[in-house]
């Protein structure tokens, strides 16, 4: 119905008496007030000033709003000093989890290190799981999963996808082939998955699909898994993104679409709207490029 900047014009014309007096008072030219007093006569349909010899004053109507245009003002005035007053109060720590492969690849992307240049109050701390931390009880801030969410206590966005396939070694490859397909696995040494690895999903679907399998070694990391395919010791599924990075393995399966899952960026609904985790979601948000280049390459 208007535009609060029009309001603001009328009240200046109150106070000051005339266009020229509230125009400076606003900063404005003369013209820019007439015109936005016109407007907003315009809009609401009541004529609220009067031309007088010796200037402007408030018609009847103008009058009979004055009292709730200046609690508008105040209104206003106290919205716009509370903004301010959160936008420079913020300080604190932002701890962020995600699992540990992710992490010197979030360091190197360089998002927090201008995240912590742009908001020098703010210090994110990493904490590092590979086991779903519970962001709605506490444990942390902010998260990095891969896997559709389960909590309707957390809100996020799909950054983008995770893909696993499976690899070996070239040492490994050199010594006992490569296997023709999934089935062909159970005739190969397998890296299983222990401890709080086994409610992930790799570690369910390596029995599902080869029951046979010949487990030779059981980690309760992905870095653990990693380092396991490269010593040569068998093979597993793994990241693309961490099994490409390394010179010394192959992808002997393609990717395998039951282990793809979508990378989310979560945080609890009642966090999202303070103002420490709101910068941090929405610096990461601005960036989508690199953060997808840190999370899968």
């Amino acid at each position: 119905m208007f535009d609060w900047n029009d309001l603001r014009h009328l009240i200046a014309v109150s106070r000051a008496g005339s266009t020229l007096a509230a125009a400076r008072a606003l900063g404005v030219n003369q013209s820019t007030v007439h015109r936005r007093l016109v407007e907003l006569e315009r809009r609401i349909g009541l004529g609220l000033v009067k031309r007088r010899p010796s200037g402007y004053r408030l018609s009847e109507l103008g009058e009979a709003l004055i009292d709730d245009l200046l609690a508008v003002e105040t209104a206003v005035g106290d919205l716009e000093r509370k903004i301010r007053s959160l936008k420079l109060d913020l300080a604190g720590t932002i701890r962020l989890t995600c699992p540990e492969p992710i992490v010197p690849r979030i360091a190197a992307s360089g998002l927090l290190d201008r995240f912590h240049e742009r908001y020098p109050g703010l210090l994110v701390e990493l904490v590092t799981s590979d086991r779903y931390l519970n962001l709605a009880e506490g444990e942390a801030d902010i998260a990095f999963r891969s896997g559709e969410p389960v909590d309707d206590r957390l809100v996020g966005r799909k950054v983008c996808d995770s893909v696993w396939a499976v690899y070996a070694s070239r040492s490994y490859v050199q010594k006992h082939g490569r296997p023709r397909d999934i089935a062909d696995l159970a005739t190969h040494a397998l890296i299983g998955f222990d401890g709080i690895m086994q409610g992930h999903r790799v570690a369910r679907w390596l029995p599902a699909v080869v029951p046979d399998a010949r487990i030779v070694s059981r980690t309760s990391s992905m870095l653990g898994a990693v380092a396991a395919v490269k010593a040569g010791v068998g093979i597993a599924p793994l990241p693309t993104t961490l099994g490409d990075a390394e010179d010394t393995l192959v992808q002997v399966l393609p990717p395998v679409e039951a282990l793809t899952r979508a990378w989310y960026l979560l945080t609890p609904a009642d966090l999202r709207r303070t103002p420490r985790i709101a910068a941090f979601v929405d610096w990461l948000l601005d960036d989508i490029p690199a953060l997808r280049e840190a999370l899968i390459g």
